[in-house]
């Protein structure tokens, strides 16, 4: 997952009861306090006129597309075998249609009734080092087959970082394999906001380890044979 990571707060912000608050000065990326409903959707809202904005280094269907990235730019990729079989490939695929690989307890899809379809926006919430954050993404490729089903998207400038990711699930037709992919390329958008990149890594990196765990965990609840 490609994270928004911060600079300094600064006071003004009214927060709810009328009560104030700090608010973080990265565009509104960050709250001290989970974001209302209200107040994703208006970011969703304004993140639809500002259509994506990073270079394109990852395909969907091959991953990372050169040998050499630009400067500051970091690439990440695990994958693993969550399942066996079409009913578990099956059930990973129904997993990932209702954003499942995000549902983490720490992290989220604030717009979870969003379909996985190309030029849609998806909203990341993650709860960080006691700050929660939005995460704008736009979906720029889909696939969707008898044995595979996935997507990539890529940042928005309603995030401090840029970059792409795709989340690839995979049927192996010779073994029964249900693997599953996460491979991102990501840097900070700014000179401030490299500050926090060595703890925005640890995040990305924690991201990974627990998505793949979950889907493991999700499909054997829904298909115990799988």
């Amino acid at each position: 997952m490609i994270f928004a990571h911060g600079g300094g707060c600064v006071p003004g912000w009214r927060g709810g009861r009328g009560r104030q608050a700090a608010r973080c000065d990265t565009g509104g990326v960050f709250r001290l306090g989970k974001p209302s409903q209200a107040w994703i959707d208006g970011q969703l809202e304004a993140a639809r006129g500002l259509g994506a904005s990073s270079p394109s280094l990852l395909s969907l269907e091959g991953g990372r597309t050169s040998g050499r990235l630009p400067f500051g730019f970091a690439h990440d990729r695990s994958s693993s075998v969550i399942a066996h079989g079409e009913a578990g490939f099956a059930a990973a695929r129904s997993a990932f249609g209702q954003w499942g690989q995000f549902d983490l307890g720490w992290v989220r899809v604030a717009n979870p009734l969003t379909p996985v379809a190309r030029g849609r926006y998806v909203g990341v919430e993650a709860q960080t080092a006691g700050l929660w954050s939005l995460n704008i993404s736009r979906i720029m490729e889909t696939v969707d087959t008898a044995t595979r089903f996935g997507f990539l998207y890529a940042t928005t400038r309603m995030q401090v970082e840029e970059g792409e990711e795709r989340f690839v699930l995979e049927l192996d037709g010779a073994s029964g394999q249900v693997w599953y992919l996460i491979e991102a390329v990501s840097r900070p958008r700014t000179a401030l906001t490299r500050v926090g990149w060595p703890f925005a890594r640890v995040m990305q990196h924690q991201f990974a380890r627990d998505s793949h765990v979950h889907m493991r965990y999700v499909v054997s609840r829904a298909c115990v044979n799988c």
